[in-house]
């Protein structure tokens, strides 16, 4: 999964680190990032393509290894030319996994800065936590840490079948498991029942955990069950979210070359047995 790394190490302590020319630059533009050219590869870019006066401009987030990331929130000029637009989502399926890991990290980071610029208290500017990763108001005192959602994730079998779904806004033919957020009052077990019910209609029962990730692109923190179809098999879908539910033998599951999530690593080991 895209958290897996090894054997390199991914060290988010927070501490100053004094910034080096072969470190991280991450900047972000919506839902873009900017990577750099390197032979027929795209990587993160390095501080050194920067003047030297301008990387204490970044804001340090983490490192992998000795390489530390920077996080800025505007580019400094001059905009190197050699830095080519990519979109986000496109760090699931770089050929450097710890790279792709860490540029959809530094974009967590960065959309919880720019949605919490202001006190949403008392809409005072908000600061830098000297201490730990948080904002804090001067004003106010409230303190703002990055956004975490926990959600799961489930694959339901019915004996060499896996249940399967398709959401009203998912292209045809691409199919998933179900998944959702954690609701107040909920163990991670009530929320896959509830989830499976409300999406599709059926009971499941031998609920089991299997592993969780933490997924960058939502914000939130995967938590993956198993689970088995308990009673009818039959499906009352919810329509305004689910648009197809089908079971699907194991054998008939295509193959995915990808296994950046959670939900692709429990299909493809259903598929293989």
């Amino acid at each position: 999964m895209i958290q897996d790394i090894g054997p390199h190490r991914f060290d988010n302590s927070f501490k100053k680190k004094e910034p080096e020319a072969s470190d991280f630059l991450l900047y972000y533009e919506k839902n873009e990032l900017f990577l750099e050219k390197e032979g027929e590869e795209l990587c993160l870019p390095r501080l050194s393509l920067i003047p030297e006066h301008a990387w204490g401009q970044g804001k340090y987030l983490f490192s992998i290894d000795d390489a530390g990331f920077y996080l800025f929130s505007e580019m400094p000029e001059p905009l190197p030319g050699l830095l080519n637009r990519c979109s986000v989502q496109s760090m699931r399926d770089m050929k450097e996994n710890w790279m792709g890991f860490a540029g959809a990290t530094g974009w967590q980071l960065s959309r919880w800065e720019s949605a919490h610029r202001f006190c949403s208290r008392c809409g005072g500017p908000m600061e830098n936590s000297l201490t730990e990763r948080a904002l804090v108001c001067p004003a106010c005192g409230l303190t703002e840490y990055p956004k975490i959602s926990p959600a799961v994730i489930v694959a339901v079998s019915d004996g060499d079948r896996l249940l399967m779904i398709r959401g009203k806004n998912s292209a045809p033919g691409r199919y998933h498991l179900v998944a959702g957020y954690v609701e107040i009052g909920e163990t991670f077990e009530q929320t896959v029942a509830r989830e499976v019910l409300e999406e599709v209609g059926i009971r499941v029962k031998n609920i089991r955990y299997y592993k969780s990730q933490p997924w960058a692109f939502s914000d939130t923190v995967m938590v993956g069950f198993t689970a088995e179809l308990e009673g009818q098999d039959g499906f009352t879908l919810q329509e305004n979210e689910i648009a197809e539910a089908k079971w699907v033998f194991h054998r008939e599951i295509p193959e995915n070359t990808s296994n950046a999530s959670i939900g692709s690593e429990l299909i493809n080991l259903f598929r293989k047995g």
